[in-house]
């Protein structure tokens, strides 16, 4: 499972429910749930954050929040 499927499972939210009210398809959501090589598009991460009421930003920093900046050398 991915860090948002963890998400999604966390908050109990139906991904069928989330395809229908983003427009991504089941089989979309199924790949970045579950597939840890599928790549979040922003447009997806805005409207599946939105979907499940949730702030988009809180969401990027929730699956993103770990990511660092290599220190200058």
């Amino acid at each position: 499972m991915t860090p948002l499927g963890e998400i999604l499972a966390k908050r109990s939210v139906n991904k069928s429910m989330v395809a229908r009210r983003t427009g991504l398809s089941k089989a979309r959501m199924n790949e970045l749930t579950l597939t840890p090589t599928a790549k979040l598009r922003a447009d997806e991460l805005y409207l599946i954050a939105k979907a499940i009421d949730m702030e988009p930003c809180e969401l990027l920093t929730a699956l993103c929040g770990h990511l660092r900046l290599k220190e200058k050398g």
